[in-house]
């Protein structure tokens, strides 16, 4: 479904803000202290999972104090929808992981299928170990496929979008983060 520019400025206008510009440029800037405190030394490759981390990623990278390799790898489950389905691989990354320590930087830790299966298929070619860092983690009572190490905020376990996390493809420029209405446009959240 299609959605008009009424219906998308509608999304944003009906949605609660969880978190401000100022409270994700603080958790990124602590985020960046403790990626920093743990991997300096270790001659890792950052990892940007695609498109969700790709904004949190361009905000961190310039805040690490210490060499690395960057690359990236697209991944989804979600493929414009507000559910997630099968793990799709669109493309894998590139450089080689072997005796590497990686990095992954994604958007949000949901259920974690996405990051668990991009995990065991760079522990498959060889990496040494693999991070997690997520810029939020939801808040939920079911189980997570795999954790991640480095979290900046906390959201609840509703559809959040903003910093790189999209309403169905839109929205992902927001500098803060939004909680989405309990019921979407054209479609029950």
């Amino acid at each position: 479904m299609s959605l008009t520019r009424e219906q998308i400025t509608a999304v944003r206008e009906s949605a609660r803000c969880l978190h401000s510009r100022e409270r994700v440029d603080e958790a990124i800037a602590r985020l960046a202290q403790e990626v920093s405190a743990s991997l300096a030394g270790q001659r890792p490759i950052v990892y940007c999972v695609l498109h969700g981390g790709a904004t949190f990623f361009g905000r961190l990278l310039p805040l690490l104090d210490f060499p690395l390799e960057t690359d990236y790898v697209h991944a989804s489950r979600y493929r414009g929808g507000l559910r997630g389905g099968d793990l799709q691989w669109r493309a894998r990354p590139t450089l080689d992981p072997r005796g590497r320590v990686a990095l992954l930087v994604d958007d949000i830790l949901d259920e974690g299928v996405t990051l668990a299966g991009i995990q065991d298929w760079l522990l498959e070619q060889g990496a040494a170990s693999v991070y997690k860092t997520v810029l939020v983690k939801k808040e939920q009572t079911r189980g997570y496929a795999t954790g991640a190490e480095f979290v900046g905020l906390s959201v609840p376990d509703e559809y959040v979008f903003g910093c790189g996390m999209d309403y169905r493809g839109w929205w992902r420029n927001l500098p803060e983060i939004y909680a989405a209405r309990e019921t979407s446009v054209g479609e029950e959240a």
